[in-house]
């Protein structure tokens, strides 16, 4: 990705305006303004023009962003015409979900293959990539080039495969298990918990109970 003072809170909804912009229907205007995006969206206006303006500049007055060119602007920013190398550590039911998931070709990532330590998964596939053994792993991410490596493994042992990937030369970790993960300067740790995102939810269905 280029490298522009963003913050990460305008780099999370980056995608979100990039999956609208592509499932307007065909025969949609071939411009779009930052009013119409926002009230699709349920966006402010003013969030919606500052968010991209960092990518873009500002649109036309009356006339707003030309669509297709919106599109492309966005892709290059997010770097999603490049391809990506991503493994994954964990080949449980969440990590042969991920395996298989078709849709992170969208983004630009590349899941190659999953590791595991249990035998029986050993050699198997999921969405036709291999689950391999991970004592192939510091290899098989040199000769591939992997970038980000994808933790879905118990919090246990959590820690230690981040560091075997760092040591592997990957800089983006993507977290799953139910732990923080420490990483040196330079490393990208993105952590997703499921638990806290839970919670959150709900707490909200209690609020607005009966």
């Amino acid at each position: 990705m280029k490298e522009r003072c963003i913050s990460k809170s305008v780099l999370e909804r980056l995608p979100v305006y990039l999956h609208y912009l592509q499932s307007l229907p065909e025969g949609s205007p071939e411009t779009i303004s930052a009013t119409a995006i926002a009230r699709a969206l349920g966006l402010g206006e003013v969030q919606v023009r500052k968010d991209l303006g960092a990518v873009s500049g500002a649109g036309k007055p009356r006339i707003g962003y030309d669509t297709a060119g919106l599109i492309e602007r966005l892709k290059v920013f997010l770097d999603y015409d490049n391809r990506v190398n991503a493994v994954i550590v964990g080949a449980g039911k969440l990590g042969n979900a991920l395996l298989a998931y078709e849709g992170f070709r969208d983004f630009g990532l590349s899941v190659l293959a999953a590791f595991d330590t249990d035998p029986s998964k050993i050699g198997q596939t999921s969405g036709g990539k291999p689950i391999l053994a991970v004592g192939t792993f510091p290899e098989f991410c040199r000769e591939n080039r992997v970038a980000i490596g994808i933790i879905t493994t118990p919090d246990s042992v959590a820690q230690s495969v981040c560091d075997e990937m760092i040591a592997c030369g990957i800089r983006a970790v993507w977290n799953f298990a139910p732990t923080r993960l420490k990483a040196p300067e330079g490393i990208l740790v993105q952590n997703e918990n499921m638990a806290s995102s839970l919670a959150v939810l709900s707490g909200h269905l209690k609020k607005n109970r009966g």
